[in-house]
C-alpha cells in the first residue's frame, strides 16, 4: 500500500472535534465533581455553624480565595493541556502567586507570633486529619476531571495529570474549607498546600495510564 493511499485510509472517518467541547466537558466535570464533593463533605465532615460570623473575618476570605484561585488557574491550565499543541503561556504565574502570597502571611504570622504561639499556628488542632480530608474530598473531582481530559487528545499526559489532580486538590480545599476550622495563615500554607498536593502528585502519576487514548 502506498503512502498516501495509507494517509487517506486512516483518515477517513475522521471527525472535526467541536471547538467548544473542551469547555462543555471541563463544565460537566466541574459540576458534577463539585456538587458530589460539597454533598460528600456536607454529609461526611459536616459544616460549620459559625459561618455567618466566619463571613466578617478577613482569614475566612483568604482561606476561600487561596483553593479558589488556585482552581482557575488550574482549570486553565487542565483545558489548555487537554488540547493538543495548545500554549500554557503565563498560566502557571496563577499556581505560583496565591502559593506564595500565602506562604509570606504565614511567615509574617511566625515571625509576628510569640514564641509560645508557633507550634499552634503551624499545626492548629487537625493537621493529622487535614491534608488527607482534602485529598478525600477532592477524589469526585478528580474523577470527573479526569473523564472531561481523557477524550480531549493530550499530549504532555503527565503534566496534564498534574494539572487536572491540582484542579481537583483545589476544588477539594475550597469545600473543605466550610468545615475547617483552622483559619491561620501558616497551618494554610502547609496542610492546606498538601491536601492540594496530593491529588496532583496522583494526577502526574497515574496520567500517562488514565489519559491514554
Amino acid at each position: 500500500m502506498k503512502t498516501d493511499d495509507l494517509v487517506s485510509l486512516l483518515a477517513t472517518d475522521l471527525r472535526p472535534v467541536a471547538a467548544n467541547a473542551s469547555l462543555h466537558r471541563f463544565s460537566a466535570a466541574m459540576a458534577v465533581g463539585g456538587l458530589v464533593a460539597a454533598l460528600a463533605m456536607a454529609t461526611g465532615f459536616g459544616v460549620r455553624a459559625d459561618l455567618a460570623v466566619l463571613a466578617l473575618t478577613p482569614m475566612f476570605w483568604v482561606k476561600l480565595a487561596f483553593p479558589g484561585v488556585l482552581a482557575a488557574a488550574a482549570l486553565v491550565i487542565a483545558m489548555r493541556l487537554s488540547l493538543p499543541g495548545r500554549l500554557l503561556g503565563g498560566a502557571w504565574v496563577g499556581i505560583a502567586v496565591p502559593v506564595l502570597l500565602v506562604w509570606a502571611m504565614g511567615l509574617a504570622a511566625l515571625l509576628n507570633a510569640p514564641a509560645a504561639e508557633r507550634e499552634g499556628l503551624l499545626l492548629g488542632a487537625s493537621w493529622r486529619s487535614c491534608s488527607l480530608s482534602i485529598a478525600m474530598v477532592s477524589s469526585p473531582v478528580f474523577i470527573a476531571v479526569m473523564w472531561a481530559m481523557k477524550d480531549l487528545a493530550p499530549t504532555r499526559l503527565r503534566l496534564a495529570g498534574a494539572a487536572g489532580g491540582l484542579l481537583a486538590g483545589a476544588v477539594g480545599a475550597f469545600v473543605y474549607a466550610f468545615h475547617c476550622p483552622e483559619m491561620a495563615a501558616p497551618f494554610l500554607g502547609i496542610w492546606y498546600a498538601l491536601g492540594m498536593a496530593i491529588p496532583a502528585l496522583a494526577g502526574g502519576l497515574l496520567g500517562p495510564r488514565l489519559l491514554r487514548w
